[in-house]
């Protein structure tokens, strides 16, 4: 584990200028009087209208962090989302000017930047930055909320966090679970340094970990919860060695594409035994270091949505729902490398990987125009899959499962 850099440091500003005095989260917070208070019931309240949050120790340590300390400094995108070099604003908690816009941030719900480019996160001087990438956040709230609620955690529980980012998971685990319990694990360094001082001003002090998540941690194992929060291609069987007996770990599993996650619930019995289910789901997480996604390009997206195409013919058979995410699960296993345009107003998918794509859109009731392009019919691909799933019986996303069980060896 990396030691928490001197607080009394900084980095240098980009111009040259003195670097603000340091104060602490916990002192800028309490400055900031009632306002953050206020904004995380607003947030907890949203959350439960939305349905991703009920009753019980989750919401209760949601309602009692405070998101300003975990995270006292964030980035605000400035740019388009083609625009390139992308351009950011690092916010900062100690600026009264700061403080309006990045409460809003906090407590929008929606996944907050924290780190850029692999960057120390104590001791950063606020202001533009350009270029690059962010490399860690904290994850959209719904999503969070909802997988600490089907990870069922309580008082005592051994619990691994992976994927440590702005520290809230972690947070919410010591709350609920108490830190001594807790280990929380990074890949990166610099951010678990950031957790453990954060945390700390909060009266937590859980194990932090630099390290590979796969691997997860041999030495604090047993884990009576294992929560990754990022992407994998596949489940890494260090975890499932590392889950106690009762235990249960989440994760979301995908392919290639970001479009269609699943998300992995595994429990291990009394015996030993590893069962694990795959749920067809809304949102998942990020892929993690070195699970290369996917994406539309702003020149594909362009010619998917004025594009003539290669054949363009009416349908009177509807593609499936965008509720129906069983079959959407199902497209990416059997035919993948498909993403799925979500910000446009017809359903619009392309195949990056070859330059394919198809666009349907309504043109009546019960009637589609469908236009299809490149080496692949995305259409007939789609329709083949559907042509399945309608003779299994269409069934739900709840039932839309594939359930595995095998002994952990």
């Amino acid at each position: 584990m990396g030691a928490v850099p001197d607080s009394s440091t900084t980095s240098a500003p980009p111009d040259g200028t003195p670097a603000p005095a340091l104060v602490t989260s916990r002192e800028a917070a309490a400055a900031a009087g009632g306002g953050a208070a206020a904004a995380r019931v607003a947030m907890v309240a949203r959350l439960e209208k939305s349905g991703d949050l009920g009753a019980g120790p989750v919401r209760d340590a949601l309602l009692a962090l405070p998101r300003e300390v975990l995270m006292p400094q964030a980035y605000a995108r400035r740019s388009a989302p083609d625009e390139v070099p992308p351009r950011w604003d690092l916010l900062d908690w100690r600026r009264p000017e700061d403080r309006g816009e990045l409460l809003r941030l906090l407590h929008s719900g929606e996944s907050v930047p924290v780190q850029h480019g692999g960057e120390p996160l104590l001791g950063r001087v606020p202001g533009p930055r350009r270029g690059g990438s962010m490399t860690a956040m904290s994850s959209a709230m719904g999503m969070t909320a909802g997988l600490l609620g089907v990870l069922d955690l309580r008082r005592g529980q051994r619990v691994l966090d992976i994927g440590t980012g702005a520290a809230v998971t972690a947070g919410v685990m010591c709350f609920v679970c108490g830190d001594a319990g807790v280990v929380t694990l990074d890949v990166n360094g610099h951010v678990g340094a950031a957790a453990r001082a954060r945390l700390a001003e909060l009266g937590y002090r859980p194990a932090v970990v630099t390290g590979d998540g796969r691997a997860g941690c041999p030495d604090g194992a047993p884990f009576d919860r294992i929560f990754v929060s990022f992407a994998v291609p596949r489940v890494p069987p260090a975890l499932l060695a590392q889950l106690a007996p009762g235990g249960r770990a989440l994760m979301t599993v995908g392919t290639s594409s970001p479009s269609w996650p699943g998300l992995a619930v595994i429990t291990k019995t009394a015996t030993g035994a590893v069962v694990a289910e795959l749920r067809a789901v809304e949102l998942g997480h990020r892929g993690g270091v070195g699970f290369d996604r996917l994406f539309l390009s702003a020149g594909l997206r362009e010619r998917i949505a004025t594009g003539p195409g290669r054949w363009t013919q009416r349908s009177h058979v509807a593609p499936p729902a965008d509720t129906e995410r069983g079959f959407w699960l199902a497209l990416d296993a059997h035919h993948p490398g498909l993403v799925r345009h979500f910000g446009a107003d017809d359903l619009t998918i392309g195949a990056p990987e070859c330059g394919s794509w198809m666009r349907a859109r309504p043109v009546g009731q019960r009637r589609w125009e469908v236009t299809v392009d490149g080496p692949r019919d995305i259409w007939a691909e789609l329709h083949d899959v559907a042509d399945r799933w309608r003779a299994a019986g269409s069934p739900r996303p709840t039932a839309c499962t594939s359930t595995l069980a095998a002994s952990s060896g």
